[in-house]
């Protein structure tokens, strides 16, 4: 682990963390640079900020003095950082605030990095925002707000595709379908609620019984399962529960964190979730199985988990809370193969392949193998017990 509130980085804890993925030539072959934002909260002598920090995968671990910070606002107590959500493209951001929400330009050069406010009225005076999210191929911002206002928006333009002001008594979660036809958002009173975004009308309610309340929600991320992962509370018990989303009826559920659950969140491939407790622990969930293959205990001890980030390129998260600020854990999951495994794997086949192609054409009784001319053997015909033919007249005419 590493945490997020070493004196080198600023003063103030941090309250919110996402990563950043940068492809330098904008393609989906190569590599990627990996960053972590942080949205610091002021303290004595030290404005509310937002940092970037730099990522080693060897080593596990964010660089100790930011890369850039940037300060929000005017630094008063209203413009301290509620959430951060990344552009995919990685050269964007907006950071929530008490105040609205805050955009930001960032800049990579080779060695440095640039944070460049930039002026976006509809986003400014919206409001404090319990939700951010961009859709999987940038094109879309929706935030939903503490006072249940929906709003999404086309991005860059920022114009506004849908604005519902009674979408929820209280915005709880919300997310974007992987093709960016569907935002799903939950509200504080237990209900949840299906988007069509396209057409910025609401399409379905999910279904609930007067008892449950429907809390934390994600999609799918594989492209090949779409469903709808949803943390349903029922009393004290709490299940994630599946939905698919042809038809929107419940597949199945699963009790897997046995606690209340504060958060969720989905890899970007989709392979694991993530749920953090109320009590500082999360753990990590293999979706094909639907079974627990990380646990970490006390991680925030004591201290509700707000935000759990997956790493785009590791098995690592981000994760935060409002008395630890944030924390950097390896999971202790299963390695993926890398593109160069896999390669290596298919040229040992082939490899292989070709040495036993080579021990059966030497050792082998094949067809080239049999002697020519006049030393074949003759045909065991007392075997067969046939009479051997006649040979014809090779007098000539």
């Amino acid at each position: 682990m590493d945490g997020g509130d070493a004196p080198a980085a600023g003063g103030g804890k941090v309250a919110c963390a996402a990563w950043i993925r940068r492809r330098e030539d904008k393609s989906a072959a190569a590599p990627a640079r990996v960053f972590a934002a942080y949205g610091r909260a002021g303290a004595a002598g030290s404005p509310a900020a937002l940092e970037v920090l730099g990522f080693d995968a060897k080593e596990c671990s964010l660089s100790p003095s930011p890369l850039a910070r940037a300060v929000i606002g005017d630094g008063g107590a209203g413009d301290a950082p509620r959430g951060i959500a990344v552009h995919p493209a990685g050269d964007e951001l907006v950071c929530a605030t008490a105040k609205g929400c805050r955009l930001f330009k960032l800049i990579f050069d080779e060695f440095t990095v640039r944070i460049i406010p930039r002026d976006a009225p509809l986003l400014e005076s919206v409001g404090p925002q319990k939700c951010l999210a961009f859709s999987t191929d940038g094109a879309k911002f929706a935030i939903g707000g503490e006072d249940g206002h929906l709003r999404i928006f086309h991005w860059p333009s920022i114009k506004v595709l849908l604005d519902e002001p009674k979408a929820h008594k209280s915005f709880r979660d919300m997310d974007i379908s992987l093709d960016s036809e569907f935002l799903v958002s939950t509200s504080i009173d237990g209900s949840a609620r299906i988007w069509k975004i396209d057409e910025g009308a609401p399409l379905v309610n999910l279904t609930r019984s007067s008892d449950e309340k429907i809390e934390c929600c994600r999609f799918s991320r594989d492209g090949m399962k779409p469903f709808l992962f949803c943390t349903v509370a029922k009393g004290p018990k709490v299940v994630t529960v599946v939905w698919n989303i042809s038809d929107w009826e419940r597949i199945g559920y699963k009790r897997l964190l046995g606690k209340p659950i504060s958060t969720l969140s989905v890899s970007l491939d989709g392979k694991y979730l993530a749920l953090g407790s109320h009590d500082g622990d999360f753990c990590a969930v293999d979706v094909k199985k639907m079974e627990v293959s990380h646990w970490s205990k006390k991680v925030h001890l004591g201290s509700p988990v707000t935000s759990i980030e997956f790493c785009p390129s590791e098995r690592v998260v981000i994760s935060t809370s409002h008395q630890w600020g944030a924390e950097l854990t390896k999971l202790n999951v299963p390695a993926d193969w890398k593109e160069w495994q896999v390669w290596l794997v298919l040229l040992a086949l082939f490899l292989a392949s070709a040495v036993l192609f080579y021990v059966f054409f030497e050792r082998s009784d094949t067809f080239w193998n049999f002697p020519m001319g006049r030393h074949q053997p003759a045909k065991p015909w007392n075997v067969l017990k046939e009479s051997p033919p006649v040979p014809e007249d090779q007098t000539p005419w």
